[in-house]
């Protein structure tokens, strides 16, 4: 559907611009627009590879297994429906401890895989698990302490102080995973009442 609306916008554009005689603006904002992208994208290639590569490192001496042992208390509070030592539970505190890292490229995949293995758990398979919700609320809204694709951007267009927004970033991140937590709780409830 998303794809069918920026189509709409575009040729709604374009149609707009050949009417009103603006069509050498579009043209050159189109090209401009182009070449700053791909000049964004090789930028970023090197500055994501150095996060990836630090991250990699910090993964490599036990980073992320420190910090799923750590995450594990608040993970049995948050999925109480997953045992402790059922692969879906090792998938959920790799995918948080990725997002607390900023490895969103990480993330991404140990968050498929958890969610693969809580469709193991799931009795109603045409339907989402509880823990599937919860999952998806905190993964989208996680918490995260280094926003490296943000700090990456501000790099690549030669910020004074790249890194200014780490701190922001935890706060708006934190908050927005408090409310994902409340929502998930209080949608939960409301389904409870509504199916008793």
């Amino acid at each position: 559907m998303i794809d069918f609306i920026w189509l709409v916008l575009f040729i709604v554009g374009i149609i707009t611009a050949m009417f009103t005689g603006h069509m050498n603006n579009v043209a050159d904002a189109i090209l401009k627009g182009s070449e700053k992208g791909v000049t964004l994208s090789i930028g970023l290639i090197a500055v994501i590879a150095l996060w990836l590569g630090l991250m990699n490192i910090a993964e490599k001496a036990g980073a992320i297994a420190w910090l799923s042992r750590v995450l594990r208390p608040v993970a049995r509070m948050l999925f109480p429906s997953v045992p402790a030592d059922h692969p879906a539970m090792g998938a959920i505190l790799a995918n948080m401890s990725a997002n607390l890292l900023g490895i969103g490229n990480a993330a991404t995949p140990l968050g498929l895989k958890a969610m693969h293995e809580l469709q193991t758990l799931n009795p109603d398979k045409d339907r989402a698990s509880d823990a599937m919700c919860t999952l998806l609320a905190i993964n989208t809204a996680s918490i995260t302490l280094i926003p490296t694709t943000v700090i990456a951007i501000r790099m690549q267009y030669h910020s004074a102080h790249p890194t200014a927004v780490v701190g922001t970033t935890l706060v708006a991140t934190a908050i927005g995973t408090v409310a994902a937590i409340i929502l998930d709780r209080l949608f939960r409830w409301l389904d409870r009442r509504r199916h008793a």
